[in-house]
């Protein structure tokens, strides 16, 4: 398909750059939604001509018809958790009181839209568990708004919290909760309207334009902040982040008394993950000094560094969700992307090692600071996510939750491999594939890959991936540089200038899997999301001879001017700012998936996205796939599927996910010839 092109070309610092598809940004233009439509009948055209969207849609619909249990946590004598039956379109909230209290419904934002797309995003409970505070997202969007429950009198309260993106409630006692949010849309210019976060204190039973601001840094506008309250509610604390920076820094007011914070950690320096204080001895997570991460204790009264009191050394594995309850500290790591989970006792000696049932990944963790248990949330590739109760006291490990499941885990094995990159790194990645799977060169691949903004990827259960599993596919996942896996230094290398590194770790896992016979290069498929998007936009277009075919989601691709977007800004630390900094510009540049496109004989590619994406705008799409329409020299479809009323991915009906995962599936049947 043809699509216009205008004459727009911007001076970075001295380099012309065109971009002849800046029309493409306008998503509301009537032109554009009509490109858009058009581009959507192109692809239902394709997909049209295969006859087996229909079997693997109903297959997918069996594989996702399972009963699921979300982390609970607990409040007053509730425990409280999301609960889907099976092909709910959204979860319901749930209580239960104790471990064995029968399953009430709280909410069921099913009942609030006709098509599923109203999501509960986050909620949080008074202490008590009497008063409910739960965040509601339209169409997929990352705007939410605030509702409080009566739990009592099952009925909401009258006030609504606007304008929050991200938002945490830390309520005090049952008065009330501090939340964070953004100003009101017209009091600053809509350039600013995802800056000046600030953190407000809501009476319950009040109005909005009743809510007391207590904290704001106006001259420093790009600053987040995320508070809570310590168990003992002596102390509103406040992370404090610049976009998604994990540096953080950490401010905190002593309740009751005058309204200046203390600014104990800057942000940029490191991150600082508060886990619980006794008193003036607060507990953190960190990785100063320490890429993989150890608990330190530092007191509010001789906050220095050369006070600090080092509870658990680093390890070998990375710290990567810590708790501190009952006197103890309990710790999953990540040892080679995968968990393990640990208890220490208050001054960081071993207590035990939690028996984990497979090779897989501690979701979740949660736990009162007060209480003699935890709860935490465990999976893999093979299996589904289930919930386990720990008692501290007695040291017994019991199900809360377990995911009964109509497929066989054990005609499937799960391995993890080491593979040399460019540079000479080696990169860990796991397979997943039947047990008599035979290397012979002929088995479909589905590669997935992200590496970036310190997120491992490891381990987890997707009902989608087992249909590919089923066709004989090889499912692999590779723990590329960038994310958060090996540590701090392992996202250093693939971030900002060494980006690059992370692009080559995926290259060198294709290439691995076709030398060593699982695959070869015309049934391998890369699929990645968001800034998994990035990566497999990037390599495509450096190393099109590579893969058969491309999924790429929800892509961030014009690396040039992605911060003028919603909240693109936030991925600065990450990323760079071409427009800000020459040297920004010149790496930026020179990987740009959307600036690196040049006639080629591309493999076929679906481009995925959504019209409401307001994380990722779904323009990135759009001037992607404009792009390669028109430089693709070969004859290999390049698509474009645009859901409607849907965003980046969070709070997507069940029944838009099958639908989406069908057409993929149809796409890669189609153009592998499976």
């Amino acid at each position: 398909m043809h699509t216009r092109k205008v004459d727009v070309i911007d001076d970075f610092h001295g380099t012309l750059v065109a971009d002849p598809y800046r029309w493409l940004e306008n998503s509301q233009e009537p032109e554009v939604q009509e490109w858009v439509s058009r581009q959507n009948e192109l692809t239902a055209q394709f997909l049209s001509t295969t006859d087996v969207r229909q079997a693997i849609k109903a297959r997918l619909q069996e594989l996702w018809d399972y009963p699921r249990t979300f982390l609970p946590r607990q409040a007053g004598p509730w425990f409280f958790y999301q609960y889907n039956s099976g092909l709910q379109n959204q979860p319901i909230l749930c209580r239960q009181e104790g471990l064995t209290g029968q399953r009430e419904v709280v909410l069921d934002p099913n009942r609030w839209s006709g098509d599923g797309t109203v999501a509960i995003s986050n909620f949080s409970a008074d202490e008590q568990g009497r008063f409910l505070a739960y965040t509601i997202s339209v169409h997929g969007s990352d705007r939410q708004e605030i509702r409080i429950r009566d739990l009592e009198r099952n009925q909401d309260l009258p006030e609504v919290l606007k304008w929050c993106r991200f938002t945490n409630m830390a309520w005090y006692k049952d008065l009330g909760f501090y939340y964070n949010r953004y100003p009101q849309p017209g009091t600053v210019p809509p350039e600013d309207e995802n800056n000046y976060n600030q953190i407000y204190w809501h009476s319950l039973g009040t109005p909005q334009e009743d809510d007391v601001l207590v904290f704001e840094l106006p001259e420093e506008k790009e600053l987040s902040f995320h508070p809570s309250v310590t168990w003992d509610g002596e102390y509103l604390v406040l992370h404090v982040s610049h976009g998604t920076d994990d540096r953080n820094g950490l401010f905190y007011r002593r309740l009751g008394e005058g309204p200046e914070f203390v600014r104990l950690f800057e942000p940029g320096e490191a991150a600082y993950h508060f886990l619980g204080n006794s008193g003036t001895t607060f507990y953190f997570a960190t990785n100063w000094q320490a890429p993989r991460g150890r608990i330190i204790a530092v007191d509010l009264t001789q906050p220095g560094k050369e006070h600090w009191v080092e509870i658990l050394p680093e390890q070998d594995g990375v710290v990567d969700q810590a708790r501190y309850v009952h006197g103890c500290f309990v710790v999953a790591f990540l040892h080679n992307a995968h968990s393990k989970l640990c208890i220490y006792d208050g001054r960081g000696t071993l207590v035990r090692e939690v028996e984990l049932p497979a090779l897989g990944s501690v979701e979740g963790l949660w736990a009162r600071q007060d209480g003699e248990e935890f709860l935490f949330s465990f999976t893999s590739f093979l299996h589904p996510t289930t919930i386990y109760h720990y008692d501290l006291k007695g040291h017994k490990l019991q199900l809360f939750s377990a995911a009964s499941y109509r497929f066989d885990p054990e005609e499937y094995q799960t391995s993890q491999v080491f593979y040399t990159s460019k540079d000479g790194t080696k990169v860990s990645m796991f397979l997943v594939h039947k047990r008599d799977l035979q290397l012979d060169g002929t088995n479909p691949a589905l590669l997935y890959g992200y590496g970036g903004f310190n997120i491992a990827i490891t381990p987890f259960f997707s009902p989608s991936r087992l249909w590919w599993l089923e066709q004989g596919g090889v499912y692999a996942v590779a723990n590329l540089r960038g994310g958060s896996e090996y540590g701090e230094e392992w996202h250093r290398t693939g971030m900002l200038e060494k980006k690059q590194n992370v692009f080559d770790d995926f290259m060198a896992a294709a290439e691995w899997l076709v030398e060593q016979g699982y695959t070869s290069r015309e049934r391998l498929v890369i699929e990645g999301r968001s800034n998994g998007g990035l990566l497999v936009s990037a390599v495509l277009v450096q190393r099109p001879e590579l893969f058969g075919a491309v999924v790429c989601a929800v892509p961030v691709t014009d690396m040039l001017r992605f911060h003028k977007f919603t909240v693109g800004r936030y991925w600065i630390p990450e990323y760079g700012n071409a427009e800000a900094n020459p040297e920004h510009f010149r790496f930026l540049y020179k990987y740009s998936p959307l600036h690196n496109v040049k006639p080629a004989q591309y493999p076929p590619t679906i481009i995925v996205t959504a019209d409401g994406d307001d994380r990722v705008v779904p323009a990135h799409a759009y001037k992607l796939a404009a792009a390669l329409q028109e430089a693709q020299k070969g004859s290999a479809p390049i698509l474009l599927r645009v859901d409607t009323k849907a965003g980046h991915g969070h709070g997507k009906p069940t029944a838009k996910i099958v639908e989406e995962q069908s057409d993929i599936y149809g796409f890669l049947v189609k153009v592998l010839g499976m």
